[in-house]
């Protein structure tokens, strides 16, 4: 183990990049206010298109389908579905890019 070839503090401790197994608090934090921030700029652009008698059909559906942030339990705000967990979810911080995507519905029972 002594001379060129021995291993070196990174290579022997795993995994560099570790990603913790839970949200910690300041990042469920950060995420519900992502969640109201969106929630906020939908109601901006409905708002304003009704006052101009307008419509839109995503927009439209987006209300129907999407819950808002104080409708979401828990469970949805902070873990998504992934078929290929154990119990069927992981945490929101595992996805890549999680704090651009909007994984608001999941499977209904998972």
């Amino acid at each position: 183990m002594f001379g060129a070839f021995r291993p070196t503090g990174a290579l022997g401790g795993g995994l560099l990049w570790k990603i913790p197994w839970r949200l910690s608090p300041h990042q469920k934090y950060r995420q519900r206010q992502r969640l109201r921030a969106v929630d906020k700029v939908v109601e901006t652009v409905a708002n304003a298109l009704a006052k101009k008698g307008e419509t839109l059909k995503s927009l439209d559906r987006w209300q129907a389908e999407m819950p808002t942030e104080a409708e979401m339990l828990p469970k949805d705000k902070y873990t998504i579905f992934d078929r290929k967990e154990k119990k069927y979810r992981k945490g929101i911080h595992k996805l890549p890019k999680w704090t651009r995507v909007s994984q608001r519905v999941n499977p209904p029972g998972y």
